[in-house]
């Protein structure tokens, strides 16, 4: 009798408990709160990343400055004003150059930070003094993105300046950068290319990474094992302009992602502009409806891959069944988006740096 009494009790809470699971899967957004950490005409910030200590951020301009934001909890103030203290940016300049920083990546000892256009310039900002550890020269040079694996291992990514895509790898650090030769990757497109527009033209899940580009051709490259092999996957999402394509990708495991983009000249069109896998970039299902035009994806941690959101200097849209519809939360215009936990993230945009909290 009592056995019988435990295994009915052990059952109810087992039952209670994929209830709980399941209704917090569930859970639909429906309004978003914006709150302005930091507010300048001058901004321009494409690059954000969350500190590893969870309790602020850092992002770089694309007027060359570092800038950062951290959680404040003064007790002793009779009447807080602000939740974050901001550091007055920092300017990083190159002979008479400000970078057009449009990628940044932070490990657990600092960061780096690249630049667009002609010179690429690469920076390690872990130091008081930032410190040039790559430089490349070439009229096509356009770097976009950066991530790492861990922290001695990384990636930037970037047009093209021969018959691949430009990829730099760094296996100490970020001591030493060294771009892979185009005999070892996938050969691109005429008109292949990638976006600046949100630091997030790459996902990392473990060894993996997936790589989006764009333009006439938008495909999605793929590495299994840190950037040692590759091979290349299409997509169905809207190419063939030079404004058309990926313009953000993430996966939440090694199966499940989502790639969003379109064409920023024609941002309400949503034709062919959202796509799915679940076969770990494979292939890829075109999403109908929806929003048009989007900069950045991020899936909301902790939602088994259910939970999106994109942003774009058209707004903010979430979606609670895996991308397959969705839910204008706001017309407030955002570049990039990181989250902190399932309902905060910090965004970046145009004249501003904003905390978010949806609810």
């Amino acid at each position: 009798m009592i056995r019988l009494k435990y295994s009915l009790i052990f059952f109810i809470l087992l039952f209670i408990s994929c209830q709980t699971d399941k209704a917090s899967v569930r859970r639909i957004i429906s309004k978003v709160e914006i709150k302005t950490i930091i507010q300048d005409s001058s901004l321009n910030v494409r690059a954000l990343e969350i500190l590893k200590n969870n309790q602020g951020g850092a992002f770089l301009t694309s007027n060359g400055e570092l800038g950062s934001f951290f959680k404040i909890d003064l007790e002793d103030l009779p009447r807080r004003s602000k939740e974050f203290f901001v550091t007055p940016l920092k300017p990083i300049i190159y002979d008479s150059i400000k970078p057009n920083f449009r990628a940044l990546a932070l490990t657990g000892n600092g960061g780096f930070g690249i630049s667009i256009g002609n010179p690429a310039l690469l920076y390690d900002l872990a130091e008081d003094q930032e410190k040039l550890v790559y430089k490349e020269e070439n009229e096509k040079v356009f770097y976009d993105s950066m991530e790492f694996w861990n922290e001695t291992e990384g990636i930037a990514i970037g047009d093209p300046t021969a018959t691949c895509m430009s990829i730099l790898i760094t296996r100490d650090g970020g001591k030493i950068w060294q771009k892979i030769a185009c005999d070892k990757l996938p050969v691109a497109n005429d008109g292949e290319a990638a976006f600046a527009a949100s630091d997030t033209n790459i996902a990392i899940y473990g060894e993996k990474a997936w790589v989006a580009t764009g333009g006439k051709s938008s495909r999605v490259l793929f590495t299994s094992d840190k950037g040692n092999s590759w091979s290349i996957y299409d997509t169905p999402i809207i190419q063939g302009k030079e404004t058309t394509g990926i313009y953000s990708i993430d996966f939440y495991d090694e199966k499940v992602g989502f790639a969003i983009g379109g064409d920023y000249t024609d941002p309400d069109s949503n034709e062919a502009n959202k796509i799915r896998t679940t076969d770990g970039g494979k292939n890829w299902e075109t999403i109908t409806g929806g929003p048009g035009y989007r900069s950045c994806v991020q899936y909301i941690p902790g939602s088994e891959g259910s939970e999106l959101v994109v942003v774009g200097f058209k707004g903010i849209d979430y979606s609670q069944d895996g991308g397959l519809s969705w839910t204008h939360l706001s017309n407030e215009g955002f570049y990039t988006i990181r989250f902190l936990n399932d309902s905060t993230a910090f965004a970046a945009g145009k004249g501003r740096v904003a905390k978010l909290m949806f609810k």
